[in-house]
């Protein structure tokens, strides 16, 4: 998240590359009928997802080919970490509950950063989606995407697993916590 450039050198992919691909063989129940080849030619091709792709790796996002959109022709990666990502907890919702806080605020906010780093917050759905792949925030929580007129609102969405069940919960946008963060999704 230091990188204004929005490269990585070659040896920064390389070794990007190392680490997608060893997640990718370990996981293969998350991206059945994907060949790492065809992920590996579209990634080679587009420099600046795997600028993306590093910075949800080294936010703790571990990110991981998902699935293949047809229509698009696009690998979908989501963060799939066990838990919400260390490097992108403590913030609240997006800019305006950011501003909002008067004291104590965090040091950035959940759409700022997935924006900076060139990716989206998963939404409500994909983030079900996610829970059918494993299971994931067993002790944290994670911001989604929040409907315009939650938002309008002051609210924000967050989920997280509990009792084998997927939560999704409301709290007001400019709220953190040590143990909320957020996931993200990126498509190459």
């Amino acid at each position: 998240m230091n990188n204004t450039k929005k490269e990585l050198s070659s040896e920064q992919q390389k070794e990007l590359l190392s680490v997608l691909k060893a997640r990718f063989e370990k996981n293969r129940n998350r991206h059945q009928g994907i060949e790492w080849a065809n992920v590996l030619a579209r990634l080679e091709a587009n420099p600046e997802k795997l600028w993306s792709l590093d910075e949800m790796e080294i936010s703790g996002g571990e990110p991981d080919v998902v699935g293949y959109d047809a229509k698009t022709d696009e690998y979908i990666f989501y963060d799939c970490a066990a838990e919400s990502p260390k490097g992108r907890r403590s913030v609240c919702y997006d800019h305006e509950a950011l501003e909002a806080r008067k004291e104590n605020k965090p040091v950035n906010s959940a759409v700022e950063m997935a924006a900076d780093m060139g990716i989206a917050l998963l939404t409500e759905e994909q983030y079900r989606q996610l829970q059918q792949l494993g299971n994931f925030d067993l002790k944290t929580s994670s911001w989604v995407q929040t409907p315009a007129e939650i938002r309008k609102r002051g609210g924000a969405l967050f989920c997280d697993r509990r009792y084998d069940t997927v939560f999704l919960y409301h709290n007001g946008a400019e709220s953190y916590y040590a143990a909320r963060g957020f996931r993200g999704s990126l498509r190459a």
